[in-house]
């Protein structure tokens, strides 16, 4: 799929409105049509469908890992599913391999059922045409780069043999490391030679199993890159599973956002974070704020002063009340603050991150929302500053009914990659 074709199906996901069966409403969704929108976990074209699950469940125990979950995944296309720990996301991958029976739901490969709650018809792992990739590498260390590639393709001569592991090892920049052992490779290596084994069968679906997490920062920013570059000529169609955030936005086709064991929401990077279809995934993706505020005629009384209602997305849908308290979504790049005296003042700056190009400004305002502002690192305030915030977004603004204490600043935070959050000394002031 060339960058151009992925640009368009991107669109195209982005711009399609579906219905919802894919995603559980398990928080009060986004109040702007999101929700209808990118919360379906069907694939862009269901006439190339490679992967799909249908009402899949799992449970360990009493503990339900895994509840009604539905997507399916189109030829060619990278999905990354991602959420924090415990929420599903690697069991599912489970599931697909082969390695855990469903306790409810049909799995089916190219319009095969290869699992089925309550039947031995599963499909054993090895009969799957799915490749696994693991966050540990899982290499033989007795064996050399070149044999490790080899080791699924005992149906082939020597001959044959020996020209796909040429191929895949300068597939993946390992052309002459065919005679060295594991031990003697970097991290990003044998990352390297785990994929090229994996892709060696040529299977129908590549699984990735947070592939980048046993690397440090610097390397997962430059290796997820090269993976994406691998997966994308190898022409596989793949499922990508990770908690890193900006990893999962920069890699995929479609992201579909899991907590709990259920799927919130799924569609295109961009119309995820900008439109997130409920509280959750508002707060998981990027850094979130809340601005508390009620709907008065033409405008949205708030703590910062009046806003027109029109910047709110949907807001002149039939959902919308006048009168009705709301929270609308606000980051930090969509907020500014200048000083101001204390009688003019809409709040004060409790907390500062300085991250080298950037500081970002925590400030609670006069009614108690947290909300964070982006600015240059040229322009320095102080902590306790007493200031006036402006909203400057350029785009709609995603908007929620208002949930007591939702602007209180525990959980606005969201959560920030891993990378960046590494990366970045993030010095507190």
């Amino acid at each position: 799929m060339t960058h151009e074709t992925r640009q368009k199906e991107r669109q195209r996901d982005a711009d399609r409105a579906e219905s919802t069966d894919g995603a559980d409403d398990i928080d009060a969704p986004a109040r702007n049509g999101a929700d209808d929108r990118f919360a379906t976990g069907v694939a862009p074209n269901a006439d190339t469908e490679v992967l799909s699950l249908d009402s899949v469940g799992k449970s360990y125990g009493s503990e339900p890992a895994l509840s009604g979950l539905s997507l399916s995944v189109e030829e060619g296309e990278v999905l990354a599913l991602l959420g924090p720990s415990g929420c599903g996301k690697t069991t599912t991958l489970r599931l697909l391999a082969g390695l855990e029976p469903p306790d409810t739901g049909q799995l089916h490969l190219r319009g095969e059922e290869i699992a089925s709650a309550g039947t031995d018809t599963s499909r054993p792992p090895e009969e799957r045409d799915v490749g696994l990739v693991f966050q540990d590498f899982a290499l033989f260390p007795h064996l050399t780069v070149s044999e490790n590639v080899a080791f699924g393709l005992a149906g082939l001569d020597d001959a044959d043999r020996e020209a796909r592991v040429a191929e895949l090892l300068e597939l993946v920049d390992l052309a002459g490391r065919g005679e060295a052992y594991p031990d003697t490779l970097s991290g990003g290596q044998k990352q390297r030679v785990a994929l090229a084994r994996s892709l060696a069968p040529e299977p129908d679906v590549l699984l990735l199993d947070e592939p980048l997490s046993n690397l440090d920062v610097r390397l997962r920013v430059s290796m997820r890159e090269e993976v994406h570059r691998i997966i994308a000529e190898a022409g596989v169609t793949a499922i990508w599973v990770t908690h890193d955030q900006e990893e999962a936005l920069s890699i995929a086709d479609r992201v579909g956002i899991m907590h709990d064991g259920r799927l919130h929401q799924i569609g295109a990077p961009e119309g995820v974070f900008e439109r997130p279809a409920t509280r959750f995934v508002a707060s998981f993706l990027g850094q979130a704020g809340f601005l508390s505020g009620r709907i008065e005629g033409d405008r949205l009384a708030t703590d910062v002063g009046p806003i027109d209602r029109g910047v709110l997305d949907g807001v002149d849908g039939p959902d919308a009340t006048d009168g009705e308290a709301v929270d609308v979504l606000v980051r930090p790049d969509d907020l500014r603050v200048t000083p101001a005296s204390e009688g003019h003042a809409h709040g004060r700056i409790v907390r500062r991150q300085y991250r080298g190009p950037s500081f970002v400004y925590r400030v609670e305002t006069t009614g108690g929302d947290v909300l964070h502002c982006l600015h240059n690192h040229t322009e320095s305030f102080d902590v306790g500053q007493a200031v006036r915030i402006e909203l400057v977004a350029g785009h709609r603004l995603a908007w929620y009914p208002h949930e007591e204490g939702s602007g209180d600043g525990a959980d606005d935070r969201g959560v920030e990659s891993e990378a960046e959050t590494d990366a970045q000394a993030v010095l507190d002031r």
